[in-house]
């Protein structure tokens, strides 16, 4: 287990949940617009999980969870906006 960690493939294994997750939405009709700003949030807060436990440098671990804020608000709004 913990070599699993330790080579970042434990992110890996999650993201392909998430890949996984998105192909079954798209196939049920799901626009892509909305899978995008629903799943990239996720998907960037693990590719930045992913760089601490491989051991990146830090603008490697911020940068995508900082980038998966404004996404996530861009899925916020777009709910409020669908109610």
């Amino acid at each position: 287990m913990e070599a699993l960690f330790a080579s970042g493939h434990a992110a890996d294994i999650v993201l392909a949940a998430l890949l996984l997750e998105a192909l079954w939405l798209r196939l049920r009709g799901w626009k892509v617009g909305d899978l995008l700003t629903m799943l990239l949030p996720a998907a960037l807060i693990v590719v930045g999980l992913r760089a601490a436990l491989v051991g990146a440098d830090w603008p490697w671990i911020s940068a995508p969870i900082a980038l998966s804020f404004p996404v996530h608000i861009a899925d916020v709004m777009r709910r409020r906006h669908s109610l």
